[in-house]
């Protein structure tokens, strides 16, 4: 017996089609450059989810770095007496700290470096 496709076919290219929404030219239009499109888009998708975690890290660093030599310290020393004195804050923590309260990032470095 014949098999026809129509329904299936149609179905599943109106769900690819759909996912190029914002797309422009054939990408938007040619099933199979839209199916092109969509599949590198959600590769990129999925690397980046891994990335945001590494460059958001890298970003709290640099902000707890810059508040560190304002104390008058560094990061590498910082991080070194905070674990001596048993003070656990996370790099994402300690980077909002820095930003929006430096008295209170100034009590912390002054903690730390207290008990070498």
């Amino acid at each position: 017996m014949r098999v026809k496709r129509s329904v299936t076919a149609r179905r599943r290219h109106k769900k690819i089609l759909k996912m190029t929404k914002g797309m422009g030219h054939t990408r938007r239009a040619s099933y199979r450059k839209a199916h092109e499109a969509v599949l590198k888009s959600l590769s990129y998708a999925y690397r980046d989810r891994r990335n945001k975690k590494r460059d958001f890290r890298s970003l709290w660093i640099a902000r707890i770095n810059a508040a560190a030599r304002q104390e008058g310290t560094t990061y590498s020393q910082l991080i070194s007496d905070l674990q001596k004195a048993d003070i656990t804050l996370n790099r994402k923590m300690l980077a909002e700290i820095a930003a929006r309260e430096p008295q209170a990032f100034s009590a912390v470095v002054k903690t730390a470096a207290k008990t070498k």
